[in-house]
């Protein structure tokens, strides 16, 4: 997993030791520069300490989801691709998956996203992977077939025409939209043709060899997308798949799609290269896919050779009514963890905050947590989340100078102890401080605000004095109520403080 060192300057990279969003214990002077409260709480929260599946360990259990970006043209990567995943490595994610790449040009949900259908696409993939492994993260890569959803348009195209449907001039394939069954989601995608059983056999290749060229472009794990009613999944669900053959009728054969894909990707991937499945844990239809029917096959797929299910949900009909609630799909994870021996599962679903994260690790509900749109409104959501939950973490070396800084009220608390008759002004300054919080500023900005105090203090304090925390007069500072006034920093050197 380690980038490979060369004498090229242009491939110069500073070692990241320990890796960024790695937990590591403040030394005393981090903790007297406000950079933690303390030292990290034992047993460290769950959320922060390293997952190891198979010969891969994640430093922590925040992980990106995969996100269509809808940013490639003939399934070939791009800078954007190199930057946008590249910024979720350096701050710290345990895991990053790629999004959906086709395993066919006709596999693509729409002719903008990603593929590997081709030797052609290794060496870009394995450049983006090589240098997010600078950063000590565990990369892997979504496989999917879009099915019958495939042939759309770009999400930044919705709404600005009828259909979802994209024009052979923008590199349609209209001709080769399939699915289990010939039953188009809606009326604004294309009516799926339903596939022969040649054509099954060739999309089953088709995954195995796109395996075959996820490793050799360097990623470490390989996720099968088994959900949101792409070709997969609509093998699974009885109100995609209509067939009457070995593929469909009863779960046994509904699901033969899915597990043979997964014995032909289990026997050519390294056995220490782990095999997720992202699954729609359930429909939200009446008479679709249900929980219970997740349940079964993740027991199966266990004895296959599958070390996680990425657990979702829907879509795949639009009649779905999906419960939405701050983390309203964790009880999918939770009941795989609980239910499948030897399955790992990951939660999603608006998990936005770091608490909400900790809170499902900590109460076993899940073994990791994928957060999609929240690192996109926060590429640095791991760092942020660590400073909500007061755990020192590394920062990537770079960006030290933007590192958070934490519990003012301690620091300032510790500088004032012990001073004599400045008593009322500890009062006062500890109303400020609860203001402060209570409006709602934390972090680098409190930070800014303490040094403005410690800025309209010079005049005021004797530094000649060897406790540099003594004002010249205290009664008058006192009785002015001057808080503005008041050092709120350790007694370190003017210059030190000042360039915080």
């Amino acid at each position: 997993m380690s980038p490979v060192k060369t004498s090229d300057p242009k491939n110069f990279y500073q070692d990241q030791n320990p890796a960024p969003g790695t937990a590591i214990e403040p030394t005393e002077l981090e903790i007297q520069q406000g950079f933690a409260n303390g030292k990290n709480p034992d047993p460290l929260p769950k959320l922060f300490q390293p997952l190891k599946i198979r010969g891969y360990t994640a430093k922590n259990r925040i992980w990106v989801s995969p996100m269509c970006m809808y940013s490639a043209k003939d399934g070939f990567s791009t800078n954007f691709h190199m930057s946008h995943y590249s910024q979720f490595a350096m701050r710290g994610a345990g895991l990053v998956m790629v999004e959906a790449t086709g395993v066919l040009p006709e596999g693509r949900i729409s002719p903008n996203c990603l593929g590997l259908w081709k030797d052609e696409h290794i060496d870009g993939l394995r450049e983006i992977v090589s240098h997010m492994h600078e950063y000590g993260t565990v990369v892997g890569i979504q496989l999917g077939h879009g099915g019958r959803k495939g042939s759309t348009i770009p999400l930044q195209l919705y709404g600005t025409r009828d259909s979802l449907r994209s024009t052979i001039e923008e590199g349609a394939w209209p001709d080769k939209v399939y699915g289990p069954s010939a039953i188009a989601y809606d009326e604004s995608h294309y009516t799926p043709k339903e596939m022969s059983l040649e054509q099954i056999k060739i999309v089953q290749q088709a995954f195995v060899d796109a395996a075959v060229r996820a490793d050799k472009a360097g990623f470490d794990v390989v996720e099968l997308h088994s959900a949101h009613g792409y070709l997969l999944f609509e093998f699974l669900s009885p109100l995609s798949n209509k067939r009457t053959d070995d593929y469909g009728g009863s779960f046994e054969n509904r699901t033969r799609m899915l597990i043979e894909v997964v014995r032909g990707v289990r026997q050519v991937l390294p056995e220490n290269k782990p095999l997720f499945v992202r699954i729609s844990s359930t429909d939200w239809v009446d008479g679709g896919w249900e929980i219970e029917d997740t349940i079964r096959l993740a027991k199966i797929l266990a004895n296959e050779g599958v070390d996680l299910f990425d657990c979702s949900s829907a879509g795949n009909d639009p009649r779905q009514e999906i419960p939405l609630a701050p983390g309203y799909q964790v009880q999918f994870a939770t009941k795989v963890k609980n239910e499948v021996s030897g399955m790992l599962s990951g939660a999603v679903g608006l998990i936005t905050n770091g608490k909400i994260a900790s809170e499902v690790i900590e109460s076993d509900k899940a073994d990791a947590i994928f957060v999609a749109r929240e690192f996109l409104r926060n590429p640095s959501f791991v760092l942020s989340s660590a400073h909500e939950l007061g755990i020192n973490i590394k920062w990537p070396n770079q960006y030290e100078r933007g590192r958070l800084k934490t519990n003012l009220h301690h620091i300032v608390h510790n500088t004032l102890n012990g001073c004599s008759g400045v008593g009322s002004i500890w009062n006062r300054l500890d109303t400020k401080l609860a203001a402060i919080r209570r409006d709602g500023l934390s972090g680098s900005y409190t930070w800014k605000i303490g040094v403005n105090m410690v800025a309209s203090a010079l005049d005021t304090w004797d530094m000649s004095k060897s406790d540099a925390r003594r004002p010249k007069n205290e009664s008058t500072f006192a009785s002015a109520g001057d808080i503005e006034g008041i050092i709120v920093t350790p007694p370190v050197s003017w210059a030190a403080v000042v360039a915080a």
